[in-house]
């Protein structure tokens, strides 16, 4: 990996970390498109560079994470079973979810028509949700984190499985929005955490710049960019988002598997 291709991974990371679009899955495809070769070390920097992102959050909404104790509280019991299934598997993630082109376009692929499918439903026939964070209960906190979850398949976007397992449990989209963004927080500090503790031992110095440069790059890009994401998010349905993982899944079929690029 070059500098220049740690800088293109950390651009992508900050602009598609917060919507519901993979950003695991962009930054496969990408490092696939660049032509960086898969070894543990790119599997390393595409979880830590994430974390540079989800840093974004904290800086920009400190006041509103140590605000309340309730908060916390149901931020911590979702992040719960996150962290029980991650850990139980880390290695199959790190050994054959993380290098698996095919598994990325497939949920891509099924991941945008489903959004689509199930934003034309709520609209129908979706309830009026609870208006606050704070009014989630501990047990909708918990299934929030198994929502949550599903995102250890790379293709299945974090932020949009959590939005929508909440949508889906009768929380606003308002709220459940903030929600998953602060539950990114512990999952994402978590994950970098656990992995750097088990494979930063076999870095050289140049790849430990290559991880700083990209992870400084995906927080500065996310510090510029998020605002934006979480207003619109917050307003508008997936249906878009859909359609653009239906496009790029496709698009990228093409070129990696029929013009091998």
């Amino acid at each position: 990996m070059t500098i220049i291709q740690a800088i293109i991974l950390g651009v992508i990371e900050g602009v598609t970390e917060f919507l519901p679009i993979s950003s695991t899955g962009h930054l496969i495809l990408t490092s696939k498109l660049l032509g960086v070769s898969d070894s543990n070390f790119l599997k390393s920097f595409e979880i830590t560079i994430q974390f540079g992102a989800i840093l974004a959050v904290v800086v920009l909404y400190w006041k509103r994470i140590i605000s309340s104790k309730q908060i916390f509280k149901k931020v911590f019991i979702a992040f719960l079973p996150t962290a029980i299934i991650g850990f139980l598997l880390y290695k199959i993630l790190k050994q054959y979810l993380l290098s698996n082109v095919y598994l990325v376009l497939w949920s891509l692929l099924v991941g945008g028509a489903l959004l689509i499918l199930f934003e034309l439903w709520h609209k129908k026939y979706g309830r009026v949700g609870l208006a606050e964070v704070s009014q989630i209960s501990d047990k909708k906190s918990f299934l929030t984190g198994v929502w949550q979850s599903l995102a250890i398949i790379p293709g299945v976007s974090r932020s949009g499985a959590t939005i929508v397992g909440g949508l889906l449990m009768g929380i606003s989209r308002e709220a459940i929005v903030e929600f998953s963004f602060l539950l990114a927080i512990p999952t994402m500090a978590a994950a970098t955490g656990y992995d750097l503790f088990k494979s930063a031992g076999s870095f050289s110095f140049n790849e430990f710049h290559l991880l700083a440069i990209g992870f400084i790059t995906s927080f500065l890009v996310a510090m510029l960019a998020i605002k934006w994401f979480i207003g619109y998010i917050k307003n508008h349905s997936f249906i878009s988002f859909g359609i653009y993982r239906i496009i790029i899944a496709l698009v990228f079929y093409l070129l990696i598997f029929q013009f091998k690029i």
